[in-house]
């Protein structure tokens, strides 16, 4: 997926616990899991603005577009040298 979520390193770097973040957040500390693992399908704009808040960070530091990338030559005799 290429949005990416950047909470367990801002979590490290500030040494908060997954369940006093949570706690602070709003949230329980299973939906922070499912951010943190990349399994969310959407975030709440409040939710997203709890989490800068508590984290005093911006939107652009928890979230991070990476783009997928391509094939990489498959299917145009891209393999392996023998």
């Amino acid at each position: 997926m290429p949005i990416v979520v950047e909470i367990d390193v801002l979590l490290a770097e500030r040494n908060i616990p997954v369940g006093e973040f949570a706690a602070a957040v709003g949230i329980t500390p299973a939906n922070i899991a499912v951010l943190k693992n990349g399994r969310a399908k959407a975030v709440r704009f409040a939710t997203l603005e709890a989490i800068c808040r508590v984290l005093e960070c911006q939107p652009g530091d928890v979230l991070r577009f990476v783009p997928d990338e391509p094939d990489g030559g498959a299917g145009r005799g891209g393999g392996a040298e023998a």
